[in-house]
């Protein structure tokens, strides 16, 4: 697909039709609040609506049901399969990389901040780790999953965002486009899709080209739930190569907020590691995933430890030597993978599910006033690699 500065502009003003209309309906009737107390009793997919729920949240859920009708099912239990075997690897990337990645996007920080993800990161990382889990589950898309609910609730917290940015005059559309735009949104999906396979690649993970395309695969059929424009998602991971490097280029810079956030999430993950002597680990393993110049950007600090992290592949090469070696090693370690992804989304969610209730307002002190000009914006040094 031809890319050009006009189309990803064009991708900047498109939000999700259906979404949108469906929140701005609940908001003008004043259904929110109800809306948001029945779903809590919406968890699993195929389960009876609750008695009151709004006629247009009825009919929502309805068109939302079901996954996309061209979706290949032999990709996706290859994409879960794929997930059972690199769990912990995925989990780390997409803590340590995916989310830290989001920060770099001074505008998707500063949406971030607008739901109150500033003060509480633990939800924030609660609800991806969790999506990520249900999506990962043999019964994903069957009655009794979590999955389906999850996305249908993400997606209307989505437009409840961009409903209350607009509403309240609060986001300059001119020069930002839509809040939580396509382009946004896409890049988001490459995030948590493209970015963790490169992740993986950086750990020295070793990695079938077929698993990993599976994978890619298996996260725009998320975005295809969650109101991506499948006409301008990348279909293939040059593709995907493509877009994710202009997004990055047009939009990551520095901010305020995402290095808060960055702060925050540091915090988070170094109350969880035991003690404090490996505490500077979390900064060093950011650092390493993402880079230098944009661990800077988010002032990561530079520890001792960065020089250590660089023998991660070293060690999850012997790790891999042992699975590949004994059928009771893969086993083990695919059961200590597995063990690790509950105990850490366990201490996350303190055993709750997390419900995604949309936002019946943003933070007062939210907004943004305008935008560095792009040819303003900092230029990242070219690669001596």
């Amino acid at each position: 697909m031809t890319r050009t500065e006009a189309s990803m502009d064009a991708l900047r003003r498109a939000g999700d039709e259906l979404a949108d209309a469906t929140v701005a309906t609940l908001f003008a009737r004043g259904e929110a609040g109800t809306f948001n107390t029945l779903m809590r009793y919406v968890s699993t997919a195929g389960a009876p609506l609750p008695e009151g729920l709004p006629d247009v949240a009825r009919e929502y859920l309805a068109a939302t049901s079901a996954p996309p009708s061209w979706v290949d099912w032999e990709e996706m239990e290859k994409a879960r399969l794929f997930f059972v075997d690199n769990n912990v690897h995925i989990s780390t990337a997409l803590s340590f990389a995916s989310m830290p990645a989001c920060y770099v996007v001074p505008n998707v920080a500063r949406l971030l901040s607008a739901t109150h993800g500033l003060e509480y990161p633990s939800k924030r990382m609660a609800e991806t780790g969790q999506f990520t889990v249900y999506l990962m589950r043999p019964d994903a898309f069957e009655a009794g999953s979590r999955f389906i609910p999850a996305a249908q609730k993400v997606r209307l917290l989505h437009a409840a965002i961009r409903h209350h940015l607009v509403r309240e005059d609060r986001w300059d559309a001119a020069a930002l486009g839509v809040p939580i735009c396509q382009e946004d949104m896409i890049g988001g999906q490459l995030f948590f899709s493209l970015l963790v396979l490169d992740s993986l690649h950086r750990l020295g993970v070793h990695m079938s080209a077929e698993g990993a395309e599976a994978y890619y695969y298996a996260w725009r059929v998320v975005g295809a739930m969650l109101g991506v424009d499948q006409d301008a998602v990348p279909k293939t991971l040059d593709d995907a190569r493509d877009f994710l490097d202009r997004y990055m280029i047009r939009h990551m810079g520095p901010s305020e907020e995402g290095a808060h956030l960055t702060r925050q999430l540091i915090d988070l993950y170094e109350e969880v590691v035991p003690g404090t002597f490996f505490d500077p680990i979390v900064s060093a393993l950011i650092r390493h995933l993402i880079g230098d110049t944009c661990a800077d950007w988010l002032q990561v600090p530079r520890t001792p430890w960065d020089t250590v992290v660089r023998a991660v592949p070293h060690l999850l090469g012997v790790l891999e030597t042992i699975e590949d070696r004994s059928p009771l090693g893969a086993w083990a370690l695919d059961r200590l993978g597995h063990l690790t992804t509950v105990l850490e989304l366990s201490s996350l969610t303190r055993g709750r599910v997390m419900h995604y209730a949309i936002p019946e307002q943003l933070k007062k002190e939210y907004g943004v006033t305008g935008q560095v000009p792009r040819t303003h914006r900092w230029t990242p040094p070219v690669s001596s690699v």
